[in-house]
């Protein structure tokens, strides 16, 4: 899987405390937060991930980019609830830590997932130029946007998404509320799975609103049994590395078993340096011809 840093931006803004999303908007987004970490590390055991907040007086970094689970926990815990959403701030300031020097990996690829339950005040030629900039830089950028899902908003993050996509992706989830929990829809996405833009409007019979019950992988519906799906795919990704571990195996004792082939001589010679083998055997045939042609006591019974 993908080696990433990623800095998972959280809103902590007063409308986080709406309970629309159980039990409220923010504790949602501190068990998406939890997911997020476990499949990322869990993909690739060198990535790394970071926390902040974007709310209150201005954004705030919680956790600088770390494999520790413990640090992001007290980092949510950690976090008021206060004030409004300082989104593009938050999102610059998400970029320097993942800066080149704060990555403990120099190859790992940059990724700020950004939650969004409030309203956005920036202008969408604002969000456009900041999108451009983040491409410049080689950033992805995901947005796990719920609770205030106004045309508005949707609009701008819209612009915003076409704007910073690469070829690494950058994601665009849009979540409604619903009776699953916001960690569960989340599965369901691309930015857990990879591909697309996913507007996931799910109707009370649990089917999907882009997706279908044909796309889930391995059969499962991740909404309905997140854990199992995410531990599907995690085991089916070792199995692949174990698989072309085998193989690489295989191919260096096959490549062993040819260079002892080629180093081992066809014939092989005696301490008088005579071949032996059928060479020698033919050579003491003829020496015991020549012996027996010469013996001078041989009869001779012509």
């Amino acid at each position: 899987m993908v080696l990433e840093a990623t800095m998972i931006v959280v809103d902590n803004s007063e409308s986080s405390r709406n309970g629309d999303y159980p039990p409220t908007r923010f504790e949602a987004q501190s068990e998406a937060v939890s997911l997020i970490f476990t499949a990322k590390t869990q993909a690739n055991a060198e990535s790394s991930v970071g926390l902040m907040s974007m709310g209150g007086k201005g954004p705030e970094v919680l956790v600088t980019l770390t494999m520790d689970f413990g640090k992001i926990l007290d980092g949510l815990h950690r976090t008021k609830i206060r004030g409004n959403t300082h989104l593009t701030t938050g999102i610059q300031v998400a970029g320097k830590q993942l800066a080149l020097k704060h990555r403990q990996n120099k190859s790992q690829r940059q990724r700020i997932i950004v939650f969004i339950c409030s309203p956005i005040e920036e202008d969408e030629k604002t969000l456009v130029k900041l999108a451009k900039k983040m491409k410049k830089n080689n950033i992805s950028i995901d947005f796990v946007v719920f609770g205030d899902i106004e045309e508005d908003n949707t609009k701008k993050l819209t612009a915003f998404n076409e704007s910073v996509k690469s070829s690494d992706g950058s994601h665009l989830a849009i979540i409604p509320p619903g009776p699953n929990l916001l960690s569960d829809s989340l599965v369901t996405t691309p930015i857990l799975s990879g591909e697309g833009i996913a507007g996931l409007g799910r109707t009370g019979d649990g089917e999907g609103g882009e997706g279908g019950a044909e796309a889930y992988e391995f059969g499962v519906d991740p909404s309905m049994d997140p854990e199992l799906a995410l531990a599907l795919r995690m085991s089916l990704e070792e199995e692949k590395a174990r698989i072309e571990k085998e193989k690489e195996k295989e191919k260096e004792r096959l490549e062993g078993i040819r260079e002892e082939d080629e180093s081992a001589p066809l014939l092989s010679k005696d301490k008088d340096g005579e071949l032996e083998g059928g060479a020698s055997g033919s050579g003491s045939g003829s020496a015991g011809k020549k012996d027996k042609d010469e013996d001078p006591d041989k009869m001779d019974t012509a």
